[in-house]
């Protein structure tokens, strides 16, 4: 019996503009970012895997964070983000009490969450 024996797996997150999208990971973020033959974006990661980014015309952001980028500073990945001009105070104070760079700190490693042009949820926080 050959069962579930993956050859590989990816994860996928969808937006409303595709070339907004090839512009901020590539550009903002620096990430390496390819077109593949299906006109969808693969998002190389930089210990290995790939994230598929696809256009859906009726595109609804997440509202959970899709994307970790795990940093060894915090605070000067979010000058960097910041100084592209990323938010990263994205959530009130009541949600998650943050400093005015929205870090939130001391309960986990210290994070920020930011948004893409299409409205989805990533974040930088601090290595482990």
């Amino acid at each position: 019996m050959i069962g579930f024996t993956p050859d590989d797996v990816f994860s996928g997150f969808s937006v409303d503009d595709i070339d907004a999208a090839r512009t901020f990971y590539r550009e903002t973020l620096g990430l390496d970012v390819r077109d593949n033959e299906m006109g969808f974006l693969e998002l190389q990661l930089p210990a290995g895997g790939a994230v598929l980014v696809y256009s859906k015309p009726n595109h609804e952001p997440a509202s959970f964070t899709i994307l970790n980028f795990s940093v060894p500073d915090v605070d000067a990945a979010v000058d960097e983000l910041n100084a592209k001009g990323v938010t990263t105070k994205i959530y009130s104070d009541d949600e998650f009490p943050s400093d005015a760079k929205g870090i939130v700190r001391g309960n986990g490693p210290d994070i920020a969450w930011f948004r893409d042009p299409a409205g989805n949820v990533l974040a930088v926080l601090a290595a482990v």
